[in-house]
């Protein structure tokens, strides 16, 4: 996501684990406040005209510099939508890196909301990139391209389950835990397609999940509903994570 060969002394740029995903390599510092702006610049594009109106051309135009020079950096609008993904997954995962000690719901909840609060600036791109979430594409949400973002975020939600005071066993843990992410991006998903004031009913919807999850948590005591979290869980995997 394989031989290994020993780097001599001499030869660190071949250390290639730490690069970021879309970011050349041995570029300098001026190279990487360029590649940023390139990143800003067609990242409000995108906001402001939608995915498949903007063009790369559009995007360099606008960053006053040639085409060829975007392309060093950006190969494709792909790329671009890629680097969203990774930055925005990788902040989530470091600010939900040390969840609150409680019970599940409360550390779902709150890796939830945590999330919200990390999309929030971006909130106009990702709307203009519903058709792209929600398509047959590669930068979709479920397809394999994406595979990398989405299993980080997926682990907050894992550790959410399987680190709370009242954990289930640890194969329904994974199982809740996997759903409960599902859960998240159909909230993401609500919210970014909210047109309420300041999206306020996506607040009032996670208010009602954090009132009605204890009900579940209870519920969870009986083998029924323990045997529909893995059957739903299972079908989930075999439908949408086929990276799983």
């Amino acid at each position: 996501m394989f031989t290994k060969k020993v780097n001599r002394p001499e030869e660190p740029e071949q250390q290639e684990p730490v690069r970021r995903r879309g970011r050349p390599h041995g570029t300098t510092s001026q190279g990487h406040e360029a590649r940023r702006r390139l990143y800003d610049t067609a990242i409000r594009m995108i906001g402001e005209r939608g995915f498949e109106a903007t063009t790369m051309r559009d995007v360099a135009d606008a960053a006053k510099v040639s085409v060829g020079l975007l392309y060093k950096y950006f190969p494709s609008k792909h790329a671009v939508v890629l680097t969203l993904y990774d930055e925005l997954s990788a902040e989530y995962a470091a600010r939900a890196a040390r969840l609150p000690a409680g019970k599940w719901r409360e550390r779902f909840v709150y890796a939830l909301r945590i999330c919200l609060e990390v999309l929030g600036p971006y909130r106009r791109t990702l709307a203009a990139l519903r058709p792209v979430l929600l398509g047959a594409r590669e930068e979709s949400l479920f397809a394999a391209g994406t595979a990398f973002s989405r299993k980080r975020v997926q682990a907050v939600f894992l550790d959410a389950v399987s680190g709370a005071t009242d954990a289930p066993s640890t194969k329904l843990a994974e199982s809740l835990g996997r759903l409960l992410y599902l859960l998240h991006l159909a909230v993401i998903l609500w919210w970014l397609f909210d047109s309420s004031p300041r999206q306020r009913a996506t607040s009032a919807a996670v208010v009602l999940l954090e009132q009605i999850l204890p009900s579940f948590s209870v519920a969870l005591l009986l083998p029924r509903v323990r045997n529909f979290v893995r059957s739903a869980d299972s079908l989930v995997r075999e439908a949408l994570f086929d990276d799983a």
